[in-house]
């Protein structure tokens, strides 16, 4: 570094929380992208089709809103995608029974058929990606968390 030259508060790149995450995030999404290629799905697909099934197995009534607060995935973005995959014939939105301003959804059958077997794709790449933290995933996911209410606070 040059003398006089403090712009950076950090000696190292490695010191720089900021910098890790953004390194790790680019290698997790990469690899991911990889895990999912063989099912058609991109990773934002996946993880609303994920979260529909996840959701329907703890008996939510699955709405666009529900799926974008549960992913925090913006509003706009949801609904999108969830077109694409209405398309794919992935799943099915219609309108609430009791709420007409909101959408229900539901997967098909090939819909569940194929986010089963990629949940599995995933499940098995994060728990060789994650291994290196051995028995403190359990903190890293809870440090994570703290930084999810960043926002909210």
């Amino acid at each position: 570094m040059k003398s006089g030259d403090n712009t950076f508060s950090f000696e190292k790149a490695e010191d720089s929380s900021g910098f890790l995450l953004w390194q790790v995030t680019n290698l997790w999404q990469r690899e991911i992208k990889k895990a999912l290629e063989k099912y058609d799905l991109t990773h934002s697909q996946y993880v609303l089709l994920a979260s529909i099934h996840w959701l329907n197995l703890h008996n939510q009534d699955v709405t666009q809103v529900l799926l974008s607060s549960h992913t925090k995935i913006d509003p706009m973005t949801t609904s999108t995608v969830l077109r694409t995959l209405q398309a794919k014939e992935l799943l099915q939105r219609q309108e609430h029974a009791t709420d007409t301003r909101a959408k229900t959804v539901a997967l098909t059958e090939s819909g569940k058929k194929i986010i089963k077997q990629a949940v599995k794709a995933v499940e098995k790449f994060d728990s060789d990606f994650f291994k290196g933290l051995g028995s403190e995933t359990n903190d890293f996911n809870k440090k994570l968390l703290s930084l999810l209410q960043y926002k909210e606070n």
